[in-house]
């Protein structure tokens, strides 16, 4: 019988944790959904649309940019936020792949 190695990056484990428990949230992939129906939109835009209070909006979307699922761009005095779709095609990609 042959011994079977485990070699696991943990860095790379530590970042697609952190990115699954990001994308795992409700009220994260509801922002996610409304960040993509408007291709970029400012912070101010999501709380009052999605009649979110302004400190949990940005504590989601700082969870989503830590993630790397979004970026943001300065536009006037006001920070947009848009979805960086590669990141998102490869964790749906993944999570796909594990439950098939």
């Amino acid at each position: 019988m042959r011994e079977a190695k485990l070699i696991i990056d943990a860095t790379k484990l530590r970042e697609s944790s952190e990115m699954l428990r990001a994308l795992a949230h409700p009220l994260r992939l509801k922002i996610l959904e409304f960040i993509d129906s408007n291709k970029s939109i400012n912070v101010n835009k999501i709380y009052n649309t999605l009649k979110l209070e302004q400190s949990i909006t940005s504590q989601h979307l700082r969870i989503l940019r830590n993630a790397g699922l979004v970026r943001t761009f300065r536009k006037g005095k006001f920070i947009h936020y848009e979805i960086d779709y590669s990141k998102i095609s490869k964790a749906v990609f993944a999570i796909d792949s594990f439950l098939d």
